[in-house]
């Protein structure tokens, strides 16, 4: 299976969480974020709990905290969904610093925060220990449909090459004087977006015309097995066991 380039979120080291199989992170993420979704959001202290328990993680994996935080990044449109609800939810409202806020928005925002944040950080610490291509033999060691794991294998392949013709058509554009000033320019750069769909298409099926060629019948072939032994599926399984003692933990008190 191809698309072994290293991707941005990855960070090459030898840590024992690098050293995991992928197929025994991809469900120990899986795990622990149904885990922390199952969560009563009242039970703050459990969330605490989670934070720390990824924390863990993250230093075993050899990982700075610089370098997940500039990735958790991604989640600004979720927090600034949350900073609204307050303001928003209808319901009972508190006063907080002499601004009136809404106790279930601040609830709602707190749930989407907290379990948002720790989801994405699961996601990122497993991307920053796995190479694309064994995520992607991860998800077929678990079973996942062929079809499923074949297209995230070509989307990841040929989104480089998809956006390196796009930077070409912009090019030979900016090279002919054209400069996307205003809406009257819109319907330039729709036409350019209609080229670059048929141009993918037409690539497409010429790559699906050469695999058929090579004898392709409907699933890749796996060149490498990927197995895990029972010591590595139980430190795989320590992060969702873990949380889900924090997370009975929080359902009884």
């Amino acid at each position: 299976m191809g698309a072994g380039h290293a991707h941005k979120l990855y960070r090459r080291g030898d840590s024992p969480v690098h050293a995991l199989p992928p197929h025994t992170k991809l469900a120990a993420v899986s795990g622990f974020v149904v885990v922390v979704v199952s969560t009563p959001r009242e039970a703050i202290w459990a969330f605490a709990g989670y934070a720390a328990l990824l924390g863990v993680v993250a230093a075993r994996a050899r990982v700075p905290a610089g370098f997940l935080l500039k990735r958790l990044l991604i989640e600004i449109p979720f927090v600034a969904f949350a900073v609204l609800m307050p303001f928003v939810v209808p319901g009972e409202r508190t006063t907080v610093l002499g601004v009136s806020l809404s106790v279930p928005g601040l609830w709602g925002a707190w749930n989407v925060l907290a379990k948002g944040t720790l989801g994405v950080a699961a996601s990122v610490l497993l991307a920053s220990t796995t190479e694309l291509r064994g995520l992607l033999l991860g998800l077929q060691r678990l079973k996942l449909p062929p079809l499923l794991v074949q297209i995230a294998s070509f989307m990841i392949r040929y989104g480089d090459v998809i956006t390196d013709e796009m930077r070409r058509m912009s090019v030979a554009r900016r090279s002919r004087g054209f400069e996307a000033r205003g809406v009257r320019h819109w319907g330039v750069l729709a036409k350019s977006a209609g080229a670059l769909f048929i141009r993918s298409y037409e690539r497409g099926e010429r790559v699906h015309l050469a695999m058929v060629s090579r004898g392709y019948t409907g699933s890749m072939p796996v060149i490498d097995e990927v197995t895990a032994t029972a010591a590595q599926w139980r430190q795989a399984a320590a992060l969702p066991l873990a949380a889900l003692l924090i997370c009975l933990l929080g359902w009884t008190l």
